[in-house]
């Protein structure tokens, strides 16, 4: 419908540009004096420009004219100038915007004065838009619009008109400018170019408070029409807000809009051109608008009355009991600071603040005892830190509430009765000796009986010990001051049938002293006296110490031992302010004579009882110069050899250190050399592994085989010497193992009774000696063992003896014991 309504308003539009150029057709027709004016107006072009002729539609059209009259002005003197008269005059034109009709838009016609009509004139236009969007009929001088014009894009245009000769294409007017102007009509709609909008306003606003100022724009030209006149409403946002309508400033409508109950609105502004009539355009905006708080609120806590509980074993600074005032509003508006204002627990319980929770904390402050107090009762006040003047009458803005604290019981330790214990005793005081009693008990309501200890991390040696039950300290042995005069140790109370929970006490034991230590020289230096001292000079003055506890009154007196009181040497005089001097008595001190001396000194203290002791005073001779400055108080030989000088006994010392080297080198080589672990007189020819290569002569052959050779000579007495170990008891040899002649005929026996021998000896060398024997001997009963000429050869010889000889020579008897045997027996016999 709205296009609708706009294609009838412009062709009504067209049809009143065709009845203005009638009008202009008329008016060309007009006097003399309507000639006069446009000649005026042609002769002033910016009148031209500025003079409109409207029509009833609102177009200004061209006005055809034919100009006459010549006006002369006087130039140089007495010459005549003479101007030309032009053949047209126009003033703007006019079309309007966002035409869309059929056909191109008549804008207005040109026409000349020079025109007969014969077309011989040609019109020509040019500037901007000339042949794109305006095109003249080079014949009739009509312009027309051949495109939709936009006043937004472009709201006029200049162009140039010129009349040519259609032969000659030659000016026949000067060509003139003039303006087409686009008219306006409302197709833009209000914008709000900065939206959408944030504002903030202040809860409780009074009404009428200006939140923030809106404003909409609108592309029509606002010098024509109420295309552009905008009127701002508000569509969203009611009864809260109001928009004024000529400014769009958004105000408060309501008072006391609470940010705790909403804080924040969503606003609807509307702008619409037209003045707000009826078929104007409109545009809308939101404007999101929070309500920031202001302090308004007081602070609340949820309870009148908390109930809170601690137990009595607690120590100062843990955490009792929390609360919290609430408060709605925000930052600084809600901070609440807290503080204890009354009761009774206001010595025993402290009040913080949590800073990120912002609630209050209930500190103990003091320990509490159950047995005591039971029941505390503290008041609390809670206020905001800062207040808002303005709102003061709304207040106050603080809140209170009480808090009651039980005491809760607890199974404690046992306490003693006084915080720490200091005793004395005696050193050498027997076993057993009482130094002290220590006490505790219990705090509790079933008051238990208490058991002591003494924790032996406290009492290493275990000088001490407690009676469980009554608390008693006795000695377990003789202390002594001088190796440790105070016992630090604790002592442990531990309720029975209780948590086992215990409470040590520190027991400060001094051990009081007693004069049993003799005095003894404070120091023990050797007196250093010359030779040539005189008679009656003081050569040293001693002093003495004690390990016993030095009294005020305590003094020592010195005298000498009753074996030397009567030296003609040295004597002793007692100072009596605990020193003595010694004297010497005589002349002629010789160190060659004697160099030292020693001078027993009795020292007695003054104690109950008194003590002495006997202490040694040495006192050695030197050689002095004559100022009796000590040179050397060692004897030195007065008398050196004759005829040795420095280089001899060099070359003497150096000889006895090359004597002294060859020494401790033939010492280090015979103790690399290993010696045998048995040790034997002679060399044992059993060590040695002894090979023939030749037959002897048998039994006359001296140097053959003695079976007494396989006797140890040295244990034939029934004990072998080692090296390696020692024997402790020596096993005599049994009977029956005796000698075995070299006669004897079992030697098979003879060597398993000399194995068992040696197996059951301890005192055997650790090794057996292996004797092999290749020689035979000359003249031997046996002859040859050897079997490589009994195949060949016949023997008259009598072998039956081998029988004999036991399981060892069964092979030689079963070969030649039997001269019968044939070689298959024998090979039976060998294969058994």
């Amino acid at each position: 419908m709205k296009r609708q309504g706009l294609g009838l308003l412009r062709a009504l539009l067209v049809l009143l540009g065709v009845c203005a150029l009638c009008s202009v057709a008329f008016g060309t027709r007009r006097g003399n004096a309507a000639l006069d004016q446009r000649s005026r107006r042609h002769r002033n072009p910016g009148l031209d420009k500025r003079n409109k002729v409207s029509s009833s539609c609102g177009f200004n059209i061209i006005m055809s004219l034919s100009l006459h009259r010549h006006r002369q002005r006087t130039g140089k003197e007495g010459q005549v100038l003479h101007r030309s008269k032009r053949g047209w005059v126009w003033n703007q034109f006019f079309v309007i915007e966002e035409y869309t009709g059929p056909d191109p838009v008549l804008v207005g016609r040109l026409h000349s004065d020079v025109d007969s009509g014969k077309g011989s004139i040609k019109y020509i236009l040019s500037g901007e838009g000339a042949g794109t969007i305006f095109v003249i009929d080079d014949k009739t001088g009509n312009i027309h619009a051949t495109k939709t014009l936009d006043r937004e894009e472009q709201a006029q245009y200049t162009l140039t008109a010129q009349a040519v000769s259609r032969d000659t294409n030659k000016p026949l007017e000067p060509p003139s400018e003039f303006i087409v102007k686009v008219q306006d009509i409302n197709d833009n709609p209000p914008e709000f170019l900065h939206g959408p909008y944030y504002a903030r306003v202040p809860e409780m606003s009074n009404v009428g408070t200006s939140v923030m100022q809106v404003t909409a724009t609108d592309a029509d030209d606002p010098t024509y029409g109420n295309s552009a006149r905008l009127v701002y409403s508000i569509l969203q946002g009611q009864p809260y807000f109001s928009v004024e309508s000529q400014t769009g400033i958004i105000r408060t409508a309501l008072p006391d809009m609470d940010r705790e109950a909403r804080q924040e609105y969503e606003v609807v502004i509307q702008a619409k051109d037209m003045g707000g009539h009826m078929g104007g355009l409109s545009g809308t905006t939101e404007v999101t608008i929070t309500l920031t708080d202001v302090n308004d609120n007081p602070p609340k806590f949820p309870q009148s009355v908390y109930a809170m509980s601690v137990l009595e074993d607690k120590v100062p600074g843990e955490e009792v009991g929390r609360l919290k005032a609430n408060d709605p509003d925000l930052g600084d508006n809600g901070l609440v600071n807290y503080r204890l204002v009354d009761g009774d627990g206001m010595s025993m319980f402290e009040l913080t603040t949590d800073s990120e929770t912002r609630e209050a904390v209930v500190k103990l402050k003091k320990m509490v005892d159950y047995e005591t107090k039971r029941l505390y009762t503290l008041k609390v006040e809670g206020a905001n830190t800062y207040i808002d003047p303005q709102y003061l009458a709304w207040g106050p803005y603080k809140d209170e509430a009480t808090i009651k604290i039980s005491v809760e019981d607890a199974d404690e330790p046992p306490v003693f009765v006084a915080p720490s214990y200091t005793f004395e005793v005696e050193e050498n005081a027997p076993e057993g000796t009482v130094v002290g009693r220590v006490h505790a008990k219990d705090t509790d309501l079933a008051n238990n009986p208490v058991r002591y200890m003494i924790p032996r991390y406290t009492d290493v040696e275990q000088f001490f010990s407690v009676d469980a039950e009554d608390g008693r300290i006795t000695t377990t042995r003789p202390l002594d001051r001088e190796a440790q005069a105070w016992h630090n140790i604790s002592v442990s109370a531990t309720e029975i049938g209780g948590h086992h929970q215990d409470t040590k006490v520190r027991v400060n034991i001094k051990v009081k002293d007693v004069n049993d230590n003799s005095p003894e020289f404070a120091t023990n230096n050797e007196v250093l006296m010359c030779e040539t001292v005189a008679p009656g000079k003081v050569i040293e003055t001693v002093s003495a110490v004690d390990k016993d506890e030095m009294v005020h009154r305590q003094h020592f007196t010195f005298s000498l031992a009753p074996e030397v009181a009567h030296n003609h040497n040295f004597s002793l005089k007692d100072n009596r302010d605990s020193t003595a001097s010694i004297y010497v008595l005589r002349k002629g001190f010789s160190r060659l004579t004697q160099d030292v001396y020693f001078l027993p000194i009795e020292i007695n203290d003054n104690g109950l009882p008194s003590l002495s002791s006997t202490n040694t005073l040495t006192i050695r001779v030197c050689s002095c110069d004559s100022k009796d400055t000590i040179l050397s108080c060692n004897v030195e030989p007065y008398v050196l050899p004759a005829g040795l000088s420095t280089g001899a006994l060099i070359a003497i010392l150096a000889c006895i250190v090359i004597l002294l080297a060859i020494v401790v080198l033939f010492v280090a080589l015979r103790r690399q050399k290993k010696e045998p672990l048995i040790v034997f007189e002679e060399e044992d020819i059993r060590e040695n592994i002894i090979t023939y290569d030749d037959e002897g002569g048998g039994e006359e052959d001296t140097e053959a085989f003695d079976i007494a050779t396989l006797q140890n000579p040295d244990g034939a007495n029934g004990f072998l010497p080692r090296k390696d170990i020692k024997p402790e008891l020596q096993y005599p040899i049994r009977p029956g193992l005796g000698h075995t002649g070299a006669n004897s005929v079992d030697v098979d026996d003879f060597i398993k009774t000399r194995i068992a021998e040696a197996d059951c000896d301890p005192t055997a060398p650790p090794y057996d000696s292996i004797q092999i024997y290749g020689y035979e001997g000359r003249g031997s009963l046996a002859g040859s063992l050897s079997s490589l000429e009994s195949v060949t050869t016949e023997s008259d010889l009598d072998y039956d003896y081998l029988q004999s000889w036991g399981p060892r020579f069964r092979k030689l008897a079963d070969l030649y014991g039997t001269k019968e045997g044939s070689i298959d027996d024998a090979d039976d016999g060998e294969d058994s």
